[in-house]
């Protein structure tokens, strides 16, 4: 790896920019999910743990938490982050493949409380903040990413740091220092896909951020050369691509603006196959001798569980998904996703029937399923960065919302997006 140049200034130079109005627009929508999707969370045992854990911990009353109480700031980043992350439900961003809300928003919604500050407000820092993780994303690169290292949790804490000192005011070289010190605190692999471990990433994250951003506002001292200097976190941590002036990472526009919602209840990896074996129904699931999916060679080793025990491991299952919606199952519904069913012996019978292989032709974004019976062969193929107009996903992100908490609750989440009231979204939580 090549360093010409210092790759932060330009990160930030570009992470805040003048706003534009659809990249707002996305963000609201955005936190729209994130909301239904926390919200649903608030039971799954994650967030049951991680919330037990700083309750009990006590401390300053700063920022609600998701399933009842309050809790310094940083304790309900860590909470909120790894409660809204549960379901794996939440949106993502192929650029660098990394989920930036459940990263940045609860660091921003936990600062903003904090310092009481309005969603306006949340909304400027978390696009901010999102901006800059899918950016610093970008700079880590693929090996970062293939080495181990789980993005969301790694670029995300970046992000989450961003969002923080945007809240507390911080100057340039304050924020300069705030991610240096979060370069020494960034951490998270997908050794923990499949596990609790994965949703907890996205909390770590947002608590680096808070954490990282509190300190340097308190007068810490870090090394603002960290990410570049010698033993930085470029060189330590597998980034790949040559810093330049001609960088993606530094390019102009906000690439939150193209980042992708989940209407399929598990792994991003697997809607590209999800959306191309729709296209073929209907299917009779016991006709199917064989299905093939072609996929991009990346996906191999972030969801291709080949004989998942649980419904958390079959969100991460090209094998099970496939099953699951041949027999008939609504992939994009919770209950879809639960033990029992991912272990009954009518879905296990499936699974030998599915292979899977890569096709580096393919964009991270495509498959292309074939699907066999005795009397024929078809085969679909799905790109999910086929273009949605903002009309059409907000339409797909209401109906989502409306699935996840119900109808009134859907309606008040967009009621409280609407003001400028904090409070009317986090008395929701």
């Amino acid at each position: 790896m090549t360093i010409a140049a210092d790759p932060v200034g330009p990160i930030l130079d570009a992470s805040l920019a003048k706003q534009t109005e659809s990249a707002r627009q996305v963000m609201r929508m955005s936190l729209q999910d994130w909301t239904a999707c926390a919200l649903a969370g608030r039971s799954e045992p994650v967030a049951r743990i991680t919330r037990a854990m700083i309750v009990e911990e006590g401390g300053a009353e700063q920022a609600s938490l998701l399933g009842g109480g309050r809790a310094p700031a940083r304790a309900a980043a860590l909470v909120n982050g790894a409660t809204s992350h549960a379901l794996d439900y939440d949106d993502t961003h192929f650029a660098h493949i990394g989920h930036p809300s459940v990263a940045v928003l609860p660091a921003a919604l936990a600062m903003a409380e904090r310092q009481g500050a309005g969603m306006r407000d949340v909304l400027k820092a978390a696009l901010a903040g999102c901006e800059a993780s899918i950016r610093f994303g970008l700079l880590f690169g693929r090996s970062h990413y293939q080495i181990g290292y789980h993005q969301t949790a790694t670029a995300g804490a970046f992000g989450a740091g961003v969002a923080a000192a945007q809240l507390l005011g911080l100057g340039r070289d304050d924020l300069q220092a705030v991610i240096g010190l979060i370069s020494t605190r960034a951490s998270g692999l997908k050794s923990q896909f499949g596990t609790m471990g994965k949703p907890f990433n996205a909390g770590i994250a947002a608590s680096n951020g808070v954490e990282a951003a509190l300190l340097i506002a308190a007068g810490f001292q870090s090394n603002s050369d960290a990410m570049t200097g010698q033993n930085g976190f470029l060189t330590t941590h597998h980034a790949d691509i040559e810093v330049s002036s001609s960088s993606r990472a530094e390019q102009a526009g906000f690439f939150m603006e193209n980042v992708s919602h989940k209407f399929h209840a598990c792994c991003h990896g697997l809607h590209a196959t999800l959306e191309a074996l729709q296209s073929l129904k209907p299917i009779d699931a016991q006709d199917v001798t064989a299905v093939g999916i072609a996929t991009h060679p990346r996906w191999m080793t972030v969801c291709n569980i080949q004989t998942p025990r649980s419904g958390l491991e079959a969100k991460f299952s090209y094998r099970c998904v496939t099953a699951l919606s041949l027999l008939g199952y609504d992939t994009g519904a919770l209950t879809t996703f639960d033990d029992s069913l991912a272990q009954a012996a009518v879905v296990q019978a499936i699974l030998p029937r599915v292979s899977v292989h890569a096709d580096e032709s393919l964009s991270e974004m495509q498959a292309r399923v074939t699907v066999q019976t005795d009397q024929k062969s078809q085969e679909a193929f799905f790109d999910l960065d086929l273009p949605l107009d903002l009309d059409s996903r907000q339409s797909r992100i209401a109906a989502k919302t409306r699935a996840l908490v119900g109808e009134s609750t859907a309606l008040q989440i967009s009621q409280a997006l609407d003001t400028d009231d904090l409070c009317a979204l986090t008395a929701l939580f």
